[in-house]
């Protein structure tokens, strides 16, 4: 079975009801997770470490969802090769 990695990351949002960070150069990497139960264990500890900031947040990426080594892809995924 292939591996299912998250990625946990967050920070300061220049609008709480958008998705863009006010910096990138301060995004907070949390980690990677090997499942997303534990992905989502580190997820709710940032999110409830930082619930008195309205502009910050924290997100899941499923890192497994990106790139599937076993499907064809694109000319364009393959650039540089």
């Amino acid at each position: 079975m292939a591996q299912r990695l998250h990625l946990v990351f967050g920070g300061e949002l220049v609008d709480p009801v958008r998705t863009e960070f006010r910096d990138t150069d301060k995004i907070h990497i949390v980690g990677i997770f090997p499942n997303y139960a534990s992905a989502f264990s580190a997820w709710k500890a940032e999110a409830q470490r930082t619930v008195d900031s309205a502009h910050t947040r924290y997100f899941i990426a499923h890192l497994h969802r990106l790139r599937d080594e076993e499907r064809e892809v694109s000319a364009t995924a393959e650039l540089g090769d």
